[in-house]
């Protein structure tokens, strides 16, 4: 019960001599700090909040507006009816009653200015013409876009935004008609099915159509009006919080390393860097410092996500989990060797620097006590299956020290894991990045913490990654915090020559506690035990493989004017044909972040004109410019797909959200049914980069990470993320399942390189 007793501030006893008082006067400084901190975020959040609210307009311009109104009144060179009308309302007209008298017209003045402003910019970005028109040099932009384009500049440009500015501007994610997406549907099925089965799908589709599809769309029209986003609630509510299945590689996602960098190899500077930095991106969060990403310049993406970054967690349910955020956290959670720390960061009134938080490191990585029973296990709990999870929770982890020590790490504003080994990423060593890669997606099964929003993980030679949790937002924006973390590294140059962190401590940080755990039950021990097997089986199970594709990259796919995104997604479905033999139902995830609580969309890259050119690619008598013809239609019809998803005419959230209408109201339909259970496999994703300025590759080209990736949706299926690493370079993150007959990590990354070496051979002609 150690524990509970340091909990405790201070006690008090009444004796025959009076009053006995005892305090702890360290704990009671860290209840006064905290305070403080609290009481200036909800400061820093009011006066946010007036900000954003007032957004595109100034908060200043209610006073000026206030002191004209008053000027012209109190010299009465203009009448005001309203001030007068508002004066005998009032108490009584001296000056003090004539100047709130103008206050509150010049309030009523710059009230309806904001509205008129806010909803102006809303109309403004509502457009979307401007995604359908070419960006290639040369090509010309419509007179609609640029009058649209210079309107929105103006509006945008009378008020320096901070994080959340544009959330109340931002347009509502608009629905569409159900005949839109039947077509759209039927469109994209058609390469997968023949004529018997796309017959049967047509008459399926125009019989819920035509019978209760009016109905269910009526209820998601009553959903559009009165929530800000008719699909981020019930996705997240249903394909998140509701799934049962382990966290652990079949939900969560990973990023690694930038890997032609190399700060420093020691484990604990390394580990302080990153922590440092992750502190200071979140404070720019808290304080909605950071800018708000604008795709082309110009039109915000939604900054919702970045609320729950930190100080978040995914709690077990037993049917469904829950999301909570703490609104601060003065603490991060360490685990080393099968124990965890807690590792204060916030002291004497401001964050810990890189080299205090590096001899708490240090310290950690010293100690040499022990794991208690269950303790180095312990974390396999949240890799399993969720319900057992959350009865373990309910049942052994919900009151005493337990309930302590877990509450520590689920309020801790990100857990940090110093891994006992080293990560080596020579990419011409393939093993060296798939092991990278597998330790980072999963660990040893026990060495990250899965609930919470994000691991960061540390190797013994320096080299970092994440493992980030998937419900509470997307890998784009952990791709910013991670883009953050990699170029500050290297701007501010923070480690001396030794590898050290640069800086001498100006004080004794606080000391890592050890946290204390009460595992010994014989009931606790079997379930970390059942938990642990179910995470090896799940891990052994995993085939990761991670190729690097330096043959060319971005550089060739530009003279070939085509959209890298299209080219490297026929790519993948030429090798995706010549493994399995047949076409799939192709996920490619897609941003809806141009509406407000936008999260994605699908775009399905498997297309009439994307199997009519893979077909070509197999056919000897077809030619090399039949074959380029056809590619470019393909990609062209690939980008367009793109497009449609982002601005919101996409097929899947819709068809999704149909069919959680016709649960609740018990109206079964074959057509939902069948949609809904069709398997995804091939399931891909590109890792966003340079989302904003501070990614300079042209000057720091070595910055660029090598991306991340993700478990197979399908258990017969494929993985797949990528990222454009540079003008020569291409990274894939494919992973399988090894009891699946079916599927090849190893060899379907040949097929890529195969696939992507025969589409350059079509621009280039044949290799001599």
């Amino acid at each position: 019960m150690a524990e509970a007793h340091q909990a405790v501030a201070f006690s008090f006893s009444i004796t025959h001599e009076g009053w006995d008082i005892n305090y702890d006067r360290e704990v009671l400084d860290l209840i006064w700090d905290s305070g403080v901190r609290s009481w200036k975020k909800r400061f820093a959040r009011l006066r946010n909040g007036l900000r954003n609210g007032a957004y595109p307009a100034h908060l200043h311009s209610l006073w000026i507006i206030t002191a004209i109104l008053a000027g012209l009144h109190l010299t009465g060179k203009t009448k005001f009816d309203t001030i007068n009308f508002i004066l005998s309302l009032l108490p009584g007209d001296t000056l003090p009653w004539q100047l709130l008298a103008c206050f509150l017209m010049g309030l009523a003045i710059w009230l309806t200015i904001c509205f008129v402003m806010r909803n102006t910019l809303k109309l403004l970005l509502m457009y979307k013409g401007w995604m359908y028109e070419s960006r290639e040099k040369g090509s010309k932009i419509s007179l609609t876009t640029q009058l649209w384009a210079g309107a929105t500049r103006i509006f945008s440009s009378w008020n320096t935004p901070s994080l959340y500015s544009f959330q109340g501007s931002l347009p509502n994610l608009p629905l569409p008609s159900v005949h839109d997406t039947m077509q759209r549907y039927l469109r994209s099925v058609r390469p997968l099915l023949d004529d018997d089965n796309y017959k049967r799908m047509e008459q399926l589709a125009k019989e819920f159509e035509t019978t209760i599809a009016p109905k269910l769309q009526k209820y998601l029209v009553l959903k559009s009006w009165w929530s800000a986003n008719y699909v981020s609630d019930w996705w997240e509510e249903y394909v998140y919080l509701r799934g049962r299945s382990p966290l652990m590689v079949n939900s969560n996602f990973y990023g690694i390393d930038a890997l032609f960098l190399e700060n420093t190899r020691k484990q604990s500077a390394r580990a302080a860097m990153g922590i440092n930095l992750l502190l200071q991106f979140r404070r720019l969060v808290e304080r909605q410092e950071l800018q708000p990403i604008m795709a082309q310049g110009l039109v915000p993406l939604c900054s919702w996500q970045y609320e729950r970054i930190f100080n978040t967690v995914r709690v077990p349910g037993v049917e469904t989990d829950k999301i909570i955020h703490y609104m601060d956290s003065n603490h991060i959670v360490v685990i080393h060797k099968g124990r965890y720390f807690k590792v204060i960061i916030y002291h004497k009134g401001r964050l810990l620097r890189p080299s205090e938080i590096q001899v708490q490191m240090e310290e950690i990585l010293k100690s040499e006590d022990p794991s208690s029973p269950g303790e180095d296990l312990l974390a396999s709990l949240t890799a399993w299956n969720r319900t057992k999870w959350a009865q373990t929770r309910n049942s052994m982890f919900n009151k005493g020290i337990n309930r302590i020590s877990l509450h520590t790490i689920e309020s801790a504003a990100f857990v940090v894991s110093l891994d006992d080994e080293d990560y080596e990423t020579d990419i011409y060593k393939g093993a060296q990045l798939d092991s990278f890669g597998k330790a980072m997606l999963h660990g040893n099964g026990h060495n990250r913490w899965f609930d919470k929003s994000f691991n960061l993980c540390i190797g013994t030679n320096g080299r970092i990654g994440f493992n980030a949790e998937h419900s509470w937002g997307d890998a784009a924006v952990m791709s910013n915090v991670w883009e953050f973390v990699v170029m500050e590294e290297v701007l501010q140059n923070g480690y001396d020559e030794n590898g050290d962190c640069i800086g001498q401590p100006e004080f004794i940080p606080p000391t890592p506690k050890r946290m204390a755990w009460d595992l010994k039950s014989p009931e606790c021990i079997a379930a970390i035990n059942e938990a642990n097997a179910d995470a090896q089986i799940l891990i052994r199970d995993l085939h990761l493989r991670i190729y690097a594709h330096d043959h060319y990259g971005k550089g060739f796919m530009k003279k070939c004017h085509l959209s890298p995104d299209a080219y490297l997604q026929m790519a993948l479905q030429l090798a995706y044909y010549r493994d399995a033999g047949r076409f799939s139902l192709t996920y490619e995830a897609s941003m809806t972040r141009l509406f407000r609580e936008g999260r994605t969309e699908t775009v399905r890259p498997c297309t009439i004109e994307s199997a009519a050119w893979v077909k070509s690619m197999l056919d000897e008598n077809t030619t090399a410019e039949k074959r380029i013809e056809l590619l470019r239609i393909a990609a062209k019809q690939h980008q367009k797909g793109y497009q449609d998803a982002m601005c919101g005419k996409g097929i899947d959230r819709h068809l999704f959200c149909l069919y959680v209408v016709s649960k609740y109201l018990e109206v079964d339909s074959p057509f939902l049914n069948e949609v809904l259970s069709e398997p995804w496999r091939l399931s891909t994703s590109q890792t966003p980069h340079g989302q904003t300025n501070k990614m300079d590759l042209r000057k720091y080209p070595n910055c660029i990470s090598a991306g991340g990736g993700f478990g197979p949706v399908a258990d017969d299926g494929y993985g797949v993320s990528y990222i454009v690493a540079g003008e020569n370079l291409i990274f894939f993150h494919i992973s399988s399942k090894r009891n699946s007959p079916l599927t090849d990590s190893e060899k379907f990354a040949k097929q890529i390189e195969r696939a992507l070496l025969d589409i350059k051979e079509l621009f280039d002609g044949p290799s001599k």
